[in-house]
């Protein structure tokens, strides 16, 4: 959430945000108007408390009539109290429950405008050319199927639309890349973590998840526990209620889990293989740092992005999405899409969100140095999400036999070799 000295120092800033995001202001206004509300109820609330007090010494001296006459009033203020304790309550649950509801200021720089708003830094690797090749490019479900590396139909058998298994040399392609990830992100210094996939509403809320993500989140309510989206969930709930010492930040970790998401309002998108699915495999970066090195860290997890997917010699275009399609929590992203031959476009593989203060607020996560005790800024960034990765490999790096070009960054950890072959 955002810090409510906000409302009270710059709340133009904060109306700013909501247009650039394509929202309303208005929460801005009640909002403003509800702290107000608020902060004269605690007032009201002290004011009465310091007059029970102040009452209880005078009953203590008094005596007789006077006495009496004291303690009538002792009795009429403590239903006051207990009445303006309730007002105050109830402002307080209202300020929490607005509050919650306002994202995170989006950077004045971010891209107005919404999903295809978006604006491309750069674009790195050249697309393939199969017409000069000679020959036209299966996509990565045929492909994944000659391979005998995907299969559709028994994973729809056995779960359900959108499901699947990895079979063969899908499975090795899944563990190949996932070493490759974790060598590369433990030279970089990311400390490796498998997080539940389970967690509690706190955790979600506290993430920002239950919000307007909401639709796409798996709940079993017989436990009160959700299933994640991302291991971002996990990683950012670790450290909850935790005060940090500064001397041990930044902190970089990196989550592999399963991710889980219902795809609402996604019917009939992508329907075919195994771009746009329920489950799918995940290695997440994810980095708590003091706020003044947020940006900074931000550039450094996008480019670590960048750098594993050249390895993988898969072209890609780097964006930086507009404010209207930001989550709740970021106040700037870019993604990263690579080029995928069948469609004749880039499409999304990775994104990196800078989140600021604003999930550590939620989830209380501070950090203690020599300026006192204040809150931390975190980050995420996707390094590599399985079945889209894969379907990058397979379209972008397919020969005309159907066999498949292992890029030489991949093959150590594919026995060394060179093609995968039908």
């Amino acid at each position: 959430m955002i810090d409510p000295k906000l409302l009270r120092t710059d709340p133009d800033l904060l109306r700013r945000a909501q247009a650039a995001r394509g929202e309303s202001p208005a929460l801005v206004d009640a909002l403003v108007a509800s702290d107000e509300a608020r902060r004269a109820a605690i007032a009201s609330f002290e004011k009465l408390r310091a007059e029970q007090k102040d009452l209880g010494k005078e009953v203590a001296k008094a005596t007789g009539e006077a006495k009496a006459a004291l303690l009538a009033r002792t009795k009429e203020l403590s239903a006051e109290v207990k009445q303006a304790q309730a007002v105050a309550d109830a402002n307080n649950a209202t300020f929490d429950e607005l509050i919650k509801q306002l994202p995170n200021p989006v950077f004045d720089d971010v891209p107005r405008g919404g999903e295809d708003d978006f604006v491309v830094v750069e674009t790195i690797g050249t697309p393939r050319d199969f017409a000069a090749e000679g020959f036209v490019p299966r996509d990565h479900l045929e492909l994944g199927e000659m391979l005998g590396a995907i299969d559709m139909e028994r994973g729809a058998k056995v779960s359900g639309s959108r499901f699947y298994f990895l079979t063969g040399v899908g499975a090795q392609l899944e563990f190949a890349l996932l070493n490759l990830a974790m060598s590369k992100a433990m030279s970089w210094g990311f400390t490796p973590v498998i997080p539940p996939a389970l967690v509690k509403p706190s955790a979600m809320e506290g993430t920002g998840f239950l919000g307007q993500a909401a639709q796409d989140v798996y709940y079993l309510p017989a436990d009160d526990l959700y299933l994640v989206g991302t291991s971002e969930v996990a990683l950012a709930a670790m450290h909850s209620e935790e005060i940090l010492d500064a001397a041990t930040l930044p902190r970089h970790y990196v989550g592999y889990s399963p991710c889980y998401r219902r795809e609402a309002g996604s019917y009939g998108k992508d329907t075919r293989g195994i771009f746009r699915v329920h489950w799918f495999d995940k290695a997440e970066m994810f980095i708590y740092c003091d706020p003044d090195q947020a940006e900074a860290e931000h550039q450094k997890l996008l480019g670590y992005e960048k750098e594993f997917i050249e390895s993988l010699e898969i072209p890609f275009q780097v964006l930086e999405v507009a404010a209207g399609d930001l989550g709740l929590s970021a106040a700037r992203k870019y993604d990263c899409y690579g080029w995928l031959p069948t469609q004749g476009k880039y499409r999304e593989i990775t994104s990196t969100s800078n989140c600021t203060e604003f999930q550590a607020r939620r989830l209380n996560i501070r950090m203690r140095d020599g300026e006192g005790v204040r809150s931390v800024a975190t980050l995420n960034g996707t390094l590599c999400a399985m079945t889209r990765t894969i379907i990058m490999l397979l379209e972008n790096h397919q020969q005309a036999d159907g066999s498949i070009y292992i890029p030489a960054a991949l093959r150590p950890f594919l026995g060394g070799l060179e093609y995968l072959r039908p």
